[in-house]
């Protein structure tokens, strides 16, 4: 394969896993936390970039940032029912006032009912490194349920793809 074509897979690759991030609504964020033990917390992007790289607003007083703070490396996982996508990178608990008053929406002011001047207002920027996909033929959960049944009956594996994607 040459280089070019390398690089035009690797281009569509990403575009794909910017797309399922971008689809989805909700992901769970894992950070580290106390003694390293992993800690989970549902998030909504804000804005996914064309690189892969994830806004969300956060709570800058949370445990949650402050486990960021002190151990960068994140995890983002998303799923629909026919795509899985898990995505590795480094958070930054930031506090942009620009960013806030640009990714700022009605739905954020649920968890800050004093609005973008609300304490501990303040965004976590994840910097993506790599993400790894499960995309099953044919979309949707009864599509992936008939082929997981498929299997038990045939003895098969599932059918889909699995990539490893550097971002």
């Amino acid at each position: 394969m040459s280089d070019r074509t390398e690089h035009d897979e690797q281009a569509l690759q990403q575009e794909k896993v910017v797309e399922m991030m971008r689809s989805d609504r909700f992901c769970m964020l894992t950070s580290v936390g106390d003694e390293g033990r992993l800690q989970s917390h549902p998030m909504t992007p804000q804005e996914v970039t064309d690189e892969g790289d994830v806004w969300f607003f956060i709570d800058t007083t949370s445990h949650h940032a402050d486990n960021i703070r002190a151990e960068k490396r994140v995890n983002l996982a998303f799923a629909d029912g026919s795509t899985w996508l898990s995505v590795a990178g480094h958070g930054d608990v930031r506090d942009d006032r620009a960013k806030v008053e640009e990714l700022w929406n009605p739905m954020v002011a649920a968890w800050f009912p004093d609005g973008k001047d609300s304490p501990g207002v303040g965004l976590l920027h994840v910097e993506t490194d790599s993400a790894q996909y499960w995309d099953s033929p044919g979309g949707g959960r009864v599509a992936s349920a008939l082929s997981f049944v498929k299997t038990r009956i045939t003895g098969g594996r599932p059918a889909g793809t699995s990539e490893t994607v550097d971002l």
